[in-house]
């Protein structure tokens, strides 16, 4: 298999790679040093299995692993993590691949024999265990074989477009895989919905504003927008509320 190690630790890295290229069976297809890099390489190399260490500045594992699963072919992903054996046995129960660090040859040769695509609902169960950050910080948007990261703190809004989600951003408007739901669950301390094909960011509300027909209107801060952001009555308490929380 051609694999992708990515770990902010050279030297991890390089026990990785030596262990890999011991075994003479799988080819290393290359290396990255965080997540933006990982995202980069996965498009041009397109690996087999990823191993990704969990904690790196800027991007964790976590968020990179759940933009590699919008990739056109998803690798396998094998977590490579320092977390204690009880926090091991909960994310093997989750069926998700490891290797428990200091990584041993046995155990890295096990993991990939055993690797399996990760789907996004189970990431979300391993980002809600101890120590793990379960929010990105990008939202991934697929452009052809291509990934787009738009940054949560850009984003506008997300709204519902026919059997799709688009999010409006600072610099545009791009179509999504994520439903509104998910959205809204897994953004709810920055985010409030406003009517059910809508969840706007707080951050980005200016003003509530009623139109001549007495509905609630939200105006945002840049005053751009394609769509009519309408409140919905049952909605305007918890909008409001938020806005006065901050």
């Amino acid at each position: 298999m051609r694999v992708l190690i990515v770990d902010d630790e050279p030297p991890a890295r390089d026990r990785l790679r030596q262990m890999l290229e011991d075994t003479g069976v799988h080819e290393v297809a290359g290396e990255a040093a965080n997540g933006h890099e990982a995202l980069d390489l996965a498009t041009q190399v397109s690996p087999d299995v990823v191993l990704l260490d969990i904690r790196m500045p800027g991007m964790d594992g976590i968020e990179t692993a759940h933009h590699l699963n919008k990739t056109a072919t998803p690798p396998a992903v094998v977590f490579t993590t320092a977390y204690d054996e009880y926090a091991i046995d909960a994310f093997e129960a989750n069926a998700i691949g490891y290797v428990l660090k200091p990584v041993r040859r046995e155990r890295l040769e096990q993991a990939l024999s055993q690797a399996a695509r990760l789907t996004n609902d189970v990431l979300s169960d391993f980002g809600r265990q101890p120590g793990v950050s379960g929010q990105r910080q990008h939202i991934c948007a697929r452009l052809h074989d291509e990934l787009k990261l738009i940054p949560v703190k850009d984003v506008h809004y997300f709204v519902a477009d026919q059997k799709y989600v688009s999010v409006v951003h600072k610099e545009g408007r791009d179509l999504i895989e994520d439903s509104l739901k998910s959205l809204e669950q897994e953004f709810d301390d920055k985010f409030v919905r406003i009517h059910r094909g809508a969840v706007v960011a707080v951050a980005a509300i200016g003003t509530l504003k009623k139109d001549d027909d007495g509905r609630t209107r939200v105006m945002l801060r840049d005053g751009a927008t394609d769509d009519e952001l309408i409140v919905s009555r049952r909605h305007v308490a918890d909008v409001k509320r938020r806005l006065k929380k901050g």
